[in-house]
């Protein structure tokens, strides 16, 4: 099995490997600017660390870029004089292939778009190929699967990826807050209420995608007629809620495009 490099070993990066060693006989190596912080993950996760971006590279077959965006252009130069038949893995928001590319003169490049419930083995995330094998882009893909659910799409929609399932946890989240509080207010304890709303958030999705239905099948089976859900959608529409769905959509997806 290949090594598998991971420079930057936040939360995203943890996840991701944790997901992999559960999944994947791969060899893991980490590197992290803090080494108190490399001790504590050798500890947890039973890997290889180091400090030296240069040296992970040298040794590693697959290289994952988990940094933040604004430490890319300096962890590409520290690590170009290392690159010859790697491949490379970004999961930074905002930079496009091409960036990479240039930065390393090295086209093997896979850029991933992941979530935050990869923390947990739910992620659901989008992922675009470079000049890449297809024996290459499945194994990245079987990595992915380990910690939830990826899909292949062109680069020019991992915007949309963004919107919708990289910033979309915060939206649910947002969501799920709001009606806990409404519940909390008319009586219902606070903690009752988060559960029974984040079981309910779950439990439709789990219903969706498990008995392949569509949200409008999903609406019609819960709003009887002159019922509570009815009177409930319709506060709803008079609100425009598809609207500010859609542009709280909207402007995850232009914001992500500023940013590349």
């Amino acid at each position: 099995m290949a090594t598998i490099g991971f420079i930057g070993c936040g939360k995203m990066g943890c996840a991701l490997i944790s997901s992999i060693l559960k999944s994947t006989n791969h060899k893991i190596i980490g590197s992290d600017k803090s080494e108190e912080y490399l001790k504590n993950i050798k500890k947890e996760l039973k890997i290889q660390t180091t400090t030296d971006n240069k040296e992970l590279a040298k040794r590693s077959q697959i290289i994952f870029l988990a940094v933040k965006p604004q430490d890319m252009s300096a962890v590409l130069k520290e690590i170009k004089p290392e690159i010859k038949n790697q491949l490379i893995v970004s999961i930074a928001a905002g930079i496009p292939m091409r960036k990479i590319s240039v930065a390393l003169n090295h086209n093997k490049i896979i850029r991933v778009m992941p979530n935050t419930p990869c923390l947990v083995g739910a992620m659901a995330a989008g992922y675009s190929v470079g000049d890449v094998s297809q024996k290459e882009s499945q194994g990245i893909k079987k990595i992915l699967s380990s910690a939830g659910i990826a899909f292949e799409v062109d680069e020019e929609h991992l915007d949309a990826i963004t919107a919708l399932s990289g910033s979309g946890p915060a939206f649910f989240a947002a969501f799920i807050r709001h009606f806990t509080d409404a519940a909390a207010k008319d009586g219902l304890p606070k903690d009752i209420a988060l559960k029974l709303a984040c079981q309910t958030a779950l439990g439709t999705g789990k219903l969706l995608l498990e008995k392949n239905m569509l949200p409008e099948e999903l609406i019609a089976m819960v709003a009887s007629p002159g019922g509570t859900t009815v009177a409930g959608l319709d506060v709803l529409k008079k609100n425009k809620f598809d609207a500010i769905l859609t542009q709280t959509y909207k402007a995850a997806v232009q914001r992500s495009r500023e940013l590349a």
